[in-house]
């Protein structure tokens, strides 16, 4: 399988964190947060965390508090259909394909929910064609983009299609939730919205450089579900976030990355470029250490996260694009991503001249 083309889209609404530190203080329940809370809160939004700004589909961040639940419903059908439709058309222009070209289309998300899926939305919106395979794949996470590619590798695989449509959407700012919980108030100091999308193929382009998927694995530990996962409370998603996500991620990741290079015979050294989920600043750090990386090696991750937060699934589609379009070597690439399970997934990329 070869990724062809490469897409990103976040809403044009930026928002510098320390705006959100300024709305949160407007918001009439505010002190009726714990002291602890109020914080937690000015602490994540006015400190360096490694984030700068986030893109929101807000034109105000008071939107975000108080809403209904139906309100949020509507804010996600709204934005994610077309967050993901403009990230579909700038991998489709990237890897020079029509939609109609298309064979299969795969769409992850976790922060909302439609019946028909997102891909009945996008596929109208894109004008795929009406006998094309669409999957919907929900419920995975900040690592669904992972998965999202291992299913269109076995599309390509067994061929039952040439050209895979890969999209990860997610509105964070329709799940977001505030109450007195550390692990709620920093998801909402952190998340943001966006969309990234990649075409796969068969085959690669003539006079691009080759981006090939050679292997991949996942590690589950079920044991962990209650570290990073999402629940309800008054009918809204109320993301659950405990302080050792880092270190929990980092060991998963650490044991997912020494089992992959076994089980490919390959050796650390032979790794020229490292295409990783962001999470936090805290989980970089956690990160570095466990696979034995320099901030060079995480460059791109830490500037996805400086500029948009955590995107969730889309993420690492925004890492790579960066990294294709930087001085990263040709090369074995690691591509990694975690996510609620807790679970862990990773790639083998080939990245070489035409």
């Amino acid at each position: 399988m070869f990724l062809i083309g490469l897409g990103t889209a976040v809403p044009p609404q930026r928002h510098p964190q320390r705006d959100g530190w300024e709305a949160v203080q407007r918001w009439p329940k505010f002190s009726a947060l714990q002291p602890r809370s109020r914080a937690i809160l000015k602490k994540v939004l006015c400190s360096d965390n490694g984030i700068e700004a986030r893109h929101l589909a807000l034109d105000t961040l008071a939107e975000v508090f108080d809403q209904s639940v139906d309100e949020l419903q509507a804010h996600f059908t709204r934005q994610a259909p077309a967050l993901a439709t403009e990230a579909a058309l700038r991998a489709l222009k990237n890897a020079g394909c029509r939609p109609e070209e298309m064979d299969a289309v795969i769409i992850s998300t976790c922060t909302g929910y439609l019946c028909p899926g997102l891909t009945s939305y996008v596929g109208e919106r894109l004008g795929l064609r009406p006998d094309i395979f669409a999957l919907d794949l929900v419920g995975q996470g900040c690592g669904a983009a992972l998965p999202n590619l291992r299913a269109g590798e076995a599309l390509l695989a067994s061929r039952r299609a040439k050209r895979v449509l890969s999209i990860c959407v997610e509105v964070c700012s329709a799940a977001f939730f505030i109450d007195d919980d550390p692990g709620v108030l920093i998801s909402a100091c952190l998340f943001a919205d966006g969309a990234g999308a990649a075409v796969l193929s068969t085959g690669p382009l003539p006079n691009r450089r080759r981006v090939e998927w050679q292997s991949s694995n996942s590690r589950h530990v079920p044991a962990e579900r209650d570290t990073l996962r999402f629940s309800h409370k008054h009918g809204k998603l109320r993301n659950i976030l405990l302080p050792r996500v880092p270190a929990v991620a980092s060991d998963i990741a650490g044991k997912l990355f020494a089992e992959s290079l076994a089980a490919a015979g390959l050796q650390r050294k032979d790794i020229a470029g490292w295409i990783l989920h962001t999470g936090g600043r805290d989980v970089i750090l956690a990160m570095r250490e466990k696979l034995n990386l320099s901030a060079n090696d995480v460059r791109h991750s830490s500037a996805v996260l400086r500029d948009f937060g955590n995107i969730s699934s889309p993420t690492v589609y925004f890492v790579l694009e960066r990294a294709l379009n930087d001085t990263v070597p040709d090369g074995l690439w690691w591509m990694s991503a975690f996510g609620a399970g807790f679970s862990c997934h990773g790639a083998f990329l080939k990245v070489g001249p035409p």
